[in-house]
């Protein structure tokens, strides 16, 4: 397959931004430590995001087991757990959900082009399920904190930036 056909159809494969947004929450909460908690008010102003829809991201990763919420003056979202232990794949899944990204709706049994088929897989729900396996697959081998590892390497100033406007 040419590169720029590939590299094309990757640009074309879209999560909501409700996945960014959900990363780099959870690498403040990563850098700001387990015994502050940042409220969804303060994480979108971080950003400039509507905090009412930035805190449905949050709620769903609560959900997922992510974060976890805490009601009242000194509450907020904290990791439930090590971000060694929260996965890229985690964070999408608890954004868009389980189902697959590519649904097979059988359109070679239609159509003036229709043929008899049997109850084998199509070759492209086939090739799709491949590609979202090795997607998948990618996701979960990375973890929050090999993602902090990136960020400290490339952007080295970025968490003590965080750390210093979350603790005013």
């Amino acid at each position: 397959m040419p590169k720029l056909f590939w590299m094309s159809s990757i640009q074309n494969m879209r999560m909501s931004e409700g996945v960014e947004w959900a990363v780099h929450c959870c690498l403040n909460l990563a850098w700001t430590g387990p015994d502050r908690a940042l409220t969804a008010t303060r994480l979108a102003a971080y950003y400039d995001l509507p905090a009412a829809y930035l805190n449905k991201q949050l709620q769903a990763l609560a959900r997922a087991g992510i974060v976890t919420s805490t009601p009242g003056p000194r509450g907020g979202f904290r990791l439930a757990r090590p971000a060694a232990s929260i996965t890229l794949a985690d964070l999408v899944t608890a954004i868009e959900g389980p189902e697959p990204a590519f649904r097979c709706a059988e359109i070679r049994r239609r159509g003036p082009g229709a043929t008899a088929v049997d109850d084998t897989r199509c070759a492209v729900d086939q090739a799709m399920g491949r590609a979202e396996l090795a997607w998948r697959r990618e996701l979960a081998g990375q973890a929050l904190s090999d993602l902090m590892a990136t960020v400290d390497r490339t952007a080295p100033d970025a968490p003590e930036r965080a750390r210093r406007w979350f603790a005013t």
